[in-house]
């Protein structure tokens, strides 16, 4: 977010903004709110201010917070900049640093939001209101046990947001990685700077890979036969993180893939070759990591088929 602050249309001095902002207790704003001109509910209204929005507090009256606060404009918030505003907020819902169990207040409120988000016909603008929110966590509350994990759900309800957006640009079929749309990368590597060797740095670390996986193989080896790599190393990269057994499954049916696409170019030592990685890489996942049903049982079903020459991509498939 910027912290860039402009005029308001109060007239307050820049340079009184400034030292505000610097010297003001800092807060967020847990619910949507609104900012008066006056602390006073009949006063004219000046903005809303939504959810995860920050507020400098300048000072404080019985029942109100006066402050400059950041909003988002209204008319076309895409393509306009956030701008500050210096009014009245009722003193409700604004966290700061020193609320207590404030880290959890804001993490419930950012949840709250993401499921919003999920829903059909959810309320508009939830995700970011989560995406901020969580943010805010890591931010005001950098030794709670939830900094981590909130860092992580903000830089990752980004990316899917951006991943959406990529998925409908035409550029999402093009076969080299280097041609389509990039996800952010910078919020993800920030998580596993600030929280190394955390299950938060290594799911962070194994969304990375999609920004390098292809579009349309193009029925061709080159593809697929680096996304394989690209997952073992993770393996070998994190061994302990959740997304594991999901990674070699990821692996092996890429290499299931490519008996279709070594038979199909007449390569049968290729093909052969392609089977067999995939079965041991496949076996491995049952062996060691039956705990985790769902991609265990997967990779039975893939050793299953790759066993009894039933294809798992391509034309055929029956």
């Amino acid at each position: 977010m910027s912290r860039k602050f402009r005029p308001c249309r109060c007239f307050v001095p820049i340079l009184f903004l400034a030292l505000c902002a610097v010297a003001a207790e800092r807060g967020v704003i847990l619910r949507e709110g609104i900012i008066y001109i006056s602390p006073d509910t009949s006063s004219q209204k000046l903005s809303n201010i939504g959810r995860g929005r920050e507020v400098a507090v300048i000072e404080r009256t019985p029942g109100w917070v006066h402050g400059v606060a950041t909003v988002q404009p209204s008319a076309d918030p895409d393509n306009e900049a956030d701008r500050n505003i210096t009014g009245w907020i009722l003193d409700k819902g604004v966290i700061t640093a020193n609320t207590p169990d404030g880290d959890k207040i804001l993490f419930g409120e950012a949840f709250d939001s993401e499921l919003e988000a999920s829903k059909r016909g959810g309320r508009k603008g939830a995700a970011q209101d989560a995406m901020r929110l969580y943010a805010r966590v890591a931010e005001y509350f950098p030794s709670s046990p939830l900094a981590a994990q909130a860092a992580y759900r903000a830089a990752d309800i980004r990316w899917q947001i951006e991943a959406e957006d990529a998925a409908s640009r035409p550029s999402a079929k093009m076969r080299d990685p280097i041609l389509r749309f990039q996800m952010d990368e910078q919020y993800m590597k920030k998580v596993m700077k600030k929280y190394p060797g955390t299950k938060w740095a290594d799911l962070a670390a194994y969304h990375l890979i999609e920004n390098k996986l292809c579009g349309d193989w193009e029925a061709e080896a080159k593809c697929p036969e680096m996304e394989a790599q690209l997952y073992l190393k993770y393996v070998e990269d994190h061994p302990q993180s959740p997304k594991t057994a999901e990674a070699l499954y990821r692996a092996a049916w890429r290499y299931s893939a490519l008996i279709v696409i070594y038979k199909t170019a007449n390569q049968g030592k290729k093909a052969d070759d392609s089977a067999a990685r995939a079965l041991s890489v496949g076996k491995k996942i049952v062996s060691q990591y039956s705990n985790d049903a769902d991609w265990s049982s997967r990779a039975q079903r893939l050793v299953y088929m790759v066993e009894n020459n039933i294809p798992t991509w391509g034309p055929g498939i029956e």
